[in-house]
């Protein structure tokens, strides 16, 4: 008789991007306090060597790998800002066994990666491919959380620039992929409606009031192949509202199949519900 061995309990994890101001850090917080409030726990990766304070305590740490402003200083590297933090992140996937070692020392299975705020790092450079692919090497299911801030999503103009961005994520890394639009909650009523209609946009409306001139053909076409593809939708996120983040959790839970090889709990109806 062959023995069935123990199946190996797969780990999750979300990384938690977009442009600097997005609220990666707002949601992380956010969404730990969520998960904390419905019984479910959750550990925070900071990955931003460039980071000062935080909204929550993070369990893992790059920083305590290296730090921006010690790559900044060194006078044999002389890196700005910009090269300096690509220099933090191609340093941490050369030692993922530090990372590795981190993850390792808890116990829990469901990680939020609150990544750094330069954009090129999720549109064209292979840092977070790399990073992503190997977690799912490390069993995570991984899932690419893209914010943009509401506020910046205004116009049809900026839209498109966010979709775009989120798109190029999207493509670049190749994992389940959720789009959330921020900062609702700090809108002004009138300017709320008016963001709304981006949720569900009518994107051959868009390229024709987005632009004139020679790009509007372009514009008019990428619009039309975002919409024939449905590649970009926005969910809302509205952190004074438990309905809102609950949505974003389920969707996020879907995508990267949350729950499935989770036992069921079962009990006997003649007794008490425990406490």
């Amino acid at each position: 008789m062959i023995q069935e061995l123990p199946r190996k309990m797969p780990k999750y994890a979300q990384l938690v991007m977009g442009p600097a101001g997005s609220g990666k850090s707002t949601y992380c917080a956010m969404l730990q306090e969520h998960l904390k409030v419905i019984k479910r726990e959750c550990f925070v990766v900071n990955l931003d060597p460039a980071a000062e304070d935080f909204k929550y305590p993070p369990s893992v740490d790059c920083r305590e790998l290296i730090q921006l402003d010690d790559v900044m200083e060194d006078e044999e590297l002389r890196f700005g800002p910009n090269g300096g933090l690509i220099y933090c992140m191609e340093y941490l996937m050369k030692n993922l066994e530090w990372l590795q070692d981190n993850l390792d020392a808890h116990d829990d299975d469901y990680y939020l990666f609150d990544c750094p705020g330069q954009i090129e790092l999720y549109t064209h450079l292979p840092v977070m491919r790399q990073l992503a692919d190997t977690l799912q090497s490390w069993d995570f299911r991984v899932c690419a959380v893209f914010l943009v801030d509401s506020q910046f999503l205004g116009d049809p103009s900026k839209y498109i620039s966010g979709v775009l961005s989120s798109l190029s994520c999207m493509v670049n890394l190749e994992i389940p992929h959720v789009s959330i639009m921020t900062k609702l909650d700090i809108l002004p009523r009138s300017s709320k409606r008016e963001v709304r209609k981006y949720l569900d946009p009518d994107m051959q409306r868009l390229g024709v009031t987005s632009h004139g001139g020679k790009y509007q053909r372009l514009t008019e076409a990428i619009c039309q192949i975002i919409d024939d593809y449905g590649l970009v939708r926005f969910l809302p996120l509205d952190r004074s509202d438990e309905e809102s983040i609950s949505i974003v959790l389920q969707h996020i839970d879907t995508a990267i199949q949350y729950g499935e090889d989770l036992e069921v709990q079962t009990r006997d109806f003649g007794e008490d519900p425990p406490e």
